[in-house]
């Protein structure tokens, strides 16, 4: 993370919106708006964020994926639904993702419950992505081994030519989820390591805001 003496912690970019006064009613537009904010300032992706899942016996794995979509039912993304992930999330349905942007010095987690997303959803995402990335859906058996890479340009090959001349429809093998958040925490760098954390846990349909020690 960046020096807590950084140009930005020490006042380049403006305090938490409820540094002094009341907390953000809504956690899941305070994450949007954070987003907006660090979409025009990280340099390469600002929808990475760390995704971390566990097996039916508690053993946790994380990896980077790509967050697409965020609204009042929660947190978004797609893969392979044969990889290990899912393979997790099948066995164990909940799942905890942290991002941190550097940019703008500030960190969310999430955690909550997951569920599939509709196949209506998943197919008109599918249908936004580039060509040669729905044929790289259909041609990867994702966390399978594989013997070779050329093993894999073949398989893309064939996905490639399967399709020749025609869309590429979503394979029955690829799908989304849905984080279905029960507790969003913000943290903001602040000098001396005396850091801004503001929880909120999700009550009935609302949400219970408190303020963490750093």
């Amino acid at each position: 993370m960046a020096d807590p003496e950084s140009p930005v912690a020490a006042g380049d970019a403006p305090p938490p919106p409820h540094a002094e006064g009341p907390h953000a009613p809504d956690p899941i537009a305070a994450f949007r708006e954070a987003l907006e904010r660090a979409s025009k300032r990280e340099p390469v992706e600002a929808t990475a964020v760390v995704l971390a899942t566990a097996d039916a016996e508690g053993r946790p794995s994380a990896r980077v994926v790509l967050l697409k979509g965020v609204d009042d039912r929660g947190f978004v993304f797609y893969t392979n639904l044969g990889s290990r992930k899912a393979r997790q999330l099948a066995e164990n349905p909940r799942a905890a993702l942290c991002v941190y942007w550097e940019s703008i010095e500030q960190q969310v987690r999430v955690e909550g419950p997951v569920e599939r997303v509709a196949d209506e959803e998943a197919d008109a995402y599918f249908a936004s992505r580039p060509r040669m990335s729905q044929i790289g859906a259909w041609a990867s058996r994702q966390s399978e081994p594989l013997d070779s890479r050329a093993r894999l340009l073949g398989r893309a090959a064939a996905a490639e030519a399967r399709f020749l001349g025609r869309p590429v429809p979503r394979p029955p093998f690829w799908g989304g989820y849905r984080i279905l958040p029960e507790r969003i925490e913000f943290w903001w760098n602040q000098l001396h390591r005396l850091h801004d954390r503001v929880l909120y846990t999700r009550e009935g349909d609302g949400w219970a805001v408190r303020r963490l020690y750093p």
